[in-house]
């Protein structure tokens, strides 16, 4: 017999929603109470289940991955669980444990279908409660992955400049050029460099130092083609591939990212605006070479370019 007290929670669940109790009472008289202490187990993965428990007063908690990481889930009085390890005849898929000290009526697997079977209403109402446990882990999921793509992006992204970082040159820019030799298309690499940086920091400080590096990111960026990357490889410096471009071409793009800088990126200190120029390294892809040795010519090019007078363009030879 259903006390009182237990009829108004029962009236309250989900699972009889816009339901008459009396017409399924004789078959909730065939269920049990069950009484868990906080901190108890209900249900355990990889362990049988043969119940469907409601929950009356109290709170339970589901973990997925064990009690190290956040719950999945938090039912109340009204809810229940149990329900899809009933529903597919499979072992319990998560840990269920009690929040705090919670009463529950435990309804065998045989009651519940016989449930099923006499009300279309209960039937509608568990339908309604897996439709809703599936959109809620569809949601968490989706949570999840655009956390997961968050962090990744983060990690792949220069704080201060905004562009591609090194870690992410690294993994990108091999991947490029592989692609560009199996297509057999020429490719360029360009590494730009801020001159006299060093002195530039001791002279007007760091802050100033990162408003340039970050004016000279944004005008390479801005001056690149679509198919163009660029990532900042570390202190002043800057690695751009070009893809699909031979070594005169490259030449030229690199003359305008020169330009641009010269004219875009001056600094307004206290003894007035601080011009910026960088000077560029320029080596061509040679058949079966790696982005080490690509990198490596490009370097030495730079470094001509600095003895040479700085502002400058050079090739690899």
């Amino acid at each position: 017999m259903i006390d009182s007290q237990d009829r108004k929670h029962l009236e309250q669940a989900k699972l009889f929603a816009n339901i008459s109790l009396e017409s399924v009472e004789h078959l909730l008289e065939r269920c049990h109470r069950l009484e868990l202490e906080r901190g108890e187990h209900l249900l355990e993965a990889g362990v049988a289940n043969s119940h469907l428990y409601l929950v009356l007063d109290g709170e339970l908690r589901v973990y997925l991955a064990g009690r190290d990481m956040p719950e999945h889930a938090v039912f109340g009085p009204g809810e229940c669980v149990g329900e899809m390890s009933l529903l597919d005849s499979r072992q319990a898929s998560a840990l269920v444990l009690a929040a705090a000290d919670t009463r529950l009526l435990a309804m065998p697997h045989e009651v519940l279908w016989s449930l099923v079977d006499c009300s279309h209403g209960v039937a509608r109402n568990l339908l309604a409660i897996m439709a809703g446990r599936m959109r809620n882990d569809n949601l968490t999921m989706v949570s999840s992955q655009t956390h997961s793509l968050e962090f990744e992006q983060a990690a792949s992204v220069d704080a201060l400049t905004g562009i591609h970082n090194r870690r992410w040159l690294l993994e990108a820019y091999p991947r490029a050029i592989d692609r560009c030799e199996r297509d057999n298309e020429l490719l360029c690499l360009v590494i730009a460099d801020i001159d006299l940086f060093k002195s530039f920091n001791e002279r007007f400080g760091h802050l100033a130092g990162d408003a340039v590096l970050r004016r000279v990111a944004r005008q390479l960026a801005e001056g690149l083609r679509a198919q163009d990357l660029i990532a900042r490889y570390g202190g002043e410096e800057f690695l751009i591939l070009l893809p699909r471009s031979a070594l005169d071409e490259a030449l030229l793009i690199a003359e305008r990212l020169r330009d641009l800088v010269a004219a875009g990126c001056g600094l307004e200190t206290e003894e007035g605006v601080q011009g910026v120029t960088i000077s560029c390294g320029v080596a061509q892809m040679i058949r079966g070479e790696q982005f080490d040795t690509l990198a490596l010519r490009a370097d030495e090019a730079l470094r001509r370019a600095k003895q040479n007078g700085r502002d400058r363009v050079e090739m690899a030879e």
